[in-house]
């Protein structure tokens, strides 16, 4: 399945008689390996020689060194120097700091900095609130992980998470103009987590959760949810159910069926997959049987974990308790947030006329798309080599925008809403069809679109709180005058 991508891009320095022909030998001899090739550039002519940096796509490093052998088998020719270009872009990191203020004499360092500061400082110290307006907190947002549930990688550590969380603040950045920086914490005890998480919270605007693994990642929101006051948002949850629900709200769109008459299937009961199920239900979506590795998610059985124990008991009413391929027969939906090959051919041409099929494991779905499109009219996935890309990106920049702009301090479910539909309502009724239900990340119209839905159901929830507590205050008054009047 596994086709040349742009993360597996390669550049070789080449060596090659000077001929007429030189170059288009090349570029066969590229393509006959099977690369993609996507850029051939001289850099050095001689009399006798040229070199050529001829750069291209492939699928992964043994890919790459075949590529090499097929070139260094030309006469003639000789590669100088292989560099993967995804190593090169990570070189030094993706991130830097950068100041929003001239600092061009002693004037603006007396106001930037000492004795200036001061007086901001304890402005501050009188009302803390003004934080938010004199600082970076009110831009500035924590990318936190414990790295032990990175990408499709697992438990590798913060180390190895930290260029992963950089990529998310530059994404931030990018898409919805959001300070964000990476917090990778050498750590996996979720009392520590939380410890830390509180005590460096003044500085930010927002903590977005990232690769925590289940089920520590629901206490630790949970508990962060609970006691901080400013939102937190774990990615993998929410981010990944926004986007689901956006495309599958889409997709039923495309194939004339409606949510609340769906059978759904859900392969994987951890962080996304009990996200997905929540917002699917609070949509209204009636028929879900969620699916564990071993077997369906019922009734009938005890589970240990709360998070399981709440799927058992909100979903697959009808008890059914087989395993995740039995489920699929007749299912108008599958959605896979679990593992590589877990379904086959036969268990998608079990599935209902006109199938939806949602396969998001990363990189490698839960079945190869191909095989899927064979019987299912509308299938997404994770990936960006296939139509209908699931990206987590659609949601998570203008998410935060949002809640920034709001200045709110905690996430509802309205607000998951409302980004879904922003999402959604970004495809147009004459863009829709089976290779195209959700937009594309770089259209410059999402994370706006995201953000204005977002500020708006937080304003709302904000003035319902506000009249709830004026009503509650009110009854209060009035049941003290009471009192005062029967004493009397």
């Amino acid at each position: 399945m596994a086709n040349p991508s742009p993360g597996n891009s390669i550049t070789l320095r080449v060596e090659a008689p000077s001929s007429f022909s030189a170059t288009s030998e090349l570029a066969a001899a590229v393509g006959a390996a099977g690369a993609a090739i996507t850029a051939l550039d001289v850099t050095e002519s001689h009399h006798e020689t040229l070199v050529v940096d001829v750069t291209c796509n492939t699928t992964d490093d043994e890919h790459a060194a075949r590529v090499k052998d097929a070139l260094n088998a030309l006469d003639g020719v000789k590669v100088q120097h292989v560099s993967d270009r995804t190593f090169l872009m990570h070189l030094g990191g993706k991130l830097e700091v950068v100041p929003k203020v001239a600092l061009r004499n002693r004037d603006d360092l007396s106001r930037a900095y000492t004795p200036g500061v001061a007086r901001v400082c304890l402005a501050i110290a009188e009302d803390p609130a003004a934080a938010r307006n004199l600082t970076v907190k009110r831009n500035t947002i924590a990318v936190l992980t414990d790295g032990s549930a990175v990408l499709g990688l697992g438990n590798i550590g913060p180390a190895a998470a930290l260029p992963v969380m950089e990529g998310k603040a530059a994404l931030f950045k990018q898409f919805a103009n959001v300070d964000a920086w990476p917090v990778c914490l050498d750590t996996q005890d979720t009392e520590e987590i939380i410890m830390i998480a509180k005590a460096m919270a003044p500085v930010y605007g927002g903590i977005n959760l990232e690769d925590i693994a289940a089920p520590r990642c629901f206490e630790i929101e949970k508990r962060l949810r609970d006691e901080l006051d400013i939102p937190v948002f774990h990615d993998d949850q929410h981010g990944t159910a926004i986007v689901t629900l956006a495309a599958l709200v889409n997709a039923l769109r495309v194939v004339g069926k409606k949510l609340d008459e769906v059978r759904i299937v859900v392969s994987g009961v951890g962080a996304a997959g009990s996200a997905i199920i929540q917002l699917l239900k609070a949509q209204g979506a009636r028929h879900i049987v969620a699916a564990g590795r071993s077997g369906a998610i019922h009734s009938g059985e005890t589970y240990n974990d709360e998070h399981r124990a709440w799927i058992a008991a909100n979903t697959n009413e009808e008890g059914f308790s087989g395993t995740l391929h039995e489920a699929l027969k007749g299912a108008d939906v599958f959605i896979g947030v679990s593992a590589p090959h877990v379904i086959g051919e036969e268990q998608v041409a079990s599935m209902a006329d006109k199938a939806i099929v949602f396969a998001m494991a990363n990189p490698t779905p839960e079945i190869d798309p191909t095989i899927a499109s064979k019987y299912a009219a509308v299938v997404a996935t994770g990936r960006s080599d296939f139509p209908n890309q699931i990206n987590n990106v659609l949601a998570f920049p203008g998410f935060f925008r949002g809640l920034l702009d709001a200045g709110a301090s905690d996430i509802t479910p309205e607000m998951l809403v409302a980004a879904a539909e922003a999402i959604a309502n970004r495809v147009a009724d004459d863009e829709l069809n089976a290779s195209y239900i959700i937009p594309s990340v770089f259209d410059p119209h999402v994370a706006s679109d995201v953000a204005s839905a977002v500020a708006a159901a937080a304003h709302a929830a904000a003035a319902t709180a506000a009249a709830s507590t004026a009503t509650d205050a009110a009854g209060a008054s009035a049941d003290t005058e009471a009192a005062a009047f029967a004493n009397a």
